[in-house]
């Protein structure tokens, strides 16, 4: 019998494959617990209408994060950070302050993609790498300014 499956059963196999599986393992376990549908021409339409619109939805949200890098490389953030008298200063600018500085500029980025191999500690320009997607990575600058 064939059925569609509704969910990833071990061993068996991922949400949306089309299996040929026994008829009692079909009738006794796999629709009797929801876990698949049988393979009707119907179903089989949906889903690939179901697939098709999933591969558009995904293509989509690949070109707004490529055009979301192509806007932020090469931007610029300011940040301010506490100094003392000798320009030593105080704590460290982190990936979590960069991305709400991002955020204030209209730029909606996670902190885990805000790559810094250690905290900024000094007054300067730094360049940072931010890596939105595997393949899309934009680069920004930061630049540390002391703090009045």
């Amino acid at each position: 019998m064939k059925v569609i499956l509704k969910q990833d059963v071990k061993g068996s196999g991922k949400k949306g494959d089309i299996i040929e599986v026994s008829d009692g393992y079909a009738k006794n376990f796999l629709l009797k617990k929801g876990l698949a549908e049988q393979a009707s021409s119907v179903a089989v339409n949906s889903l690939k209408l179901q697939k098709e619109a999933e591969a558009r939805r995904k293509a989509e949200e690949i070109a707004a994060i490529r055009e979301l890098g192509k806007k932020m490389d090469k931007s610029t953030v300011t940040l301010s950070i506490k100094c003392g008298e000798n320009g030593k200063t105080f704590g460290s600018v982190t990936s979590r302050e960069i991305a709400a500085k991002l955020a204030e500029l209209g730029y909606d980025v996670d902190k885990k993609k805000i790559l810094l191999k250690d905290p900024i500690k000094a007054v300067g320009e730094y360049p940072v790498e931010i890596r939105l997607m595997e393949g899309v990575s934009a680069k920004i600058s930061v630049s540390v300014v002391p703090e009045n």
